[in-house]
């Protein structure tokens, strides 16, 4: 609803910069140039942000303001055109007589005095004759602990210290005197043959502690062989089971299937 003339230009509200063409409105976003660092925020009405100031670390600073960013009172820094300069105080170097907080400059003495000789500051050293303590040199006092030494895996019982060692050291475990069968607690020394509840079964203690077991073959046979309880092997020579009856040799009796037949045990 407002004439422009060839050639004008305006700013529309939302930051749109507009030209009158050929009886044509062309606009487009402003486009801002910020020569700054730390630029202020546009402006009510205002579409750039202005370098007649300084934002930083959220707040607004004026042209010139001197201050302190919040992390350390120290350094001090400057709003110029925009921009924001900090400077941090230089410390000499050397050692201080006291330390305190208030003080800028946070520094640790160089040496430490301590039995008669010097040590730089960081320094680590063993007292004499005792490799097993460790001192460090902090602050110009001497701190001394005892050199630590690594877990070992092994029961407290194997543990050893030897002459001149600082840590213990895993002794070798005792060379193994017999068996030990978890199952029943039973001890067996090296050696000793048992049979562990089959009597086809027979076990050997070994010389390093380990359990060698072997089964029996049974190579005779017989069609109506007696088993012995606790034999490993059934016996053919002893007589005949028949029929869950044991009968010696030539020992006559009559058939379980037909009485008029009798039948008599031949061990051969």
């Amino acid at each position: 609803g407002i004439p422009r003339e060839p050639g004008a230009h305006w700013t529309e509200p939302g930051c749109q910069s507009c030209t009158c063409q050929g009886g044509r409105v062309l606009c487009d976003t402003v486009s801002c140039s910020i020569p700054c660092s730390h630029p202020l925020p546009a402006p009510a009405g205002g579409c750039c942000p202005t370098c007649m100031g300084c934002l930083h670390e959220g707040v607004a600073r004026a042209e010139g303001d001197v201050f302190s960013p919040a992390n350390g009172n120290c350094t001090v820094c400057v709003c110029l055109a925009g921009n924001v300069s900090c400077l941090s105080p230089e410390c000499p170097p050397g050692s201080c007589p006291s330390h305190s907080t208030a003080d800028c400059c946070s520094c640790n003495p160089e040496k430490c005095n301590f039995r008669g000789r010097t040590y730089a500051h960081g320094a680590r050293f063993s007292l004499d004759g005792d490799d097993c303590t460790t001192c460090v040199c902090q602050g110009g006092e001497v701190e001394c602990s005892f050199t630590p030494c690594p877990m070992l895996d092994c029961p407290q019982q194997q543990w050893h210290l030897g002459p001149g060692q600082c840590c213990s050291t895993c002794r070798d475990p005792p060379a193994p005197a017999g068996c030990f069968l978890d199952d029943n607690g039973v001890e067996f020394p090296v050696g000793q043959i048992w049979s562990p509840g089959d009597p086809c079964e027979l076990c050997i203690c070994q010389a390093d502690g380990s359990v060698s077991c072997q089964r029996t073959d049974c190579v005779e046979t017989c069609p109506y062989p007696i088993h012995i309880p606790g034999q490993c092997c059934p016996d053919c020579s002893a007589g005949c089971t028949y029929m869950g009856r044991t009968f010696s040799n030539n020992e006559t009796f009559p058939s379980a299937l037909d009485p008029c037949l009798s039948c008599i045990c031949l061990v051969r």
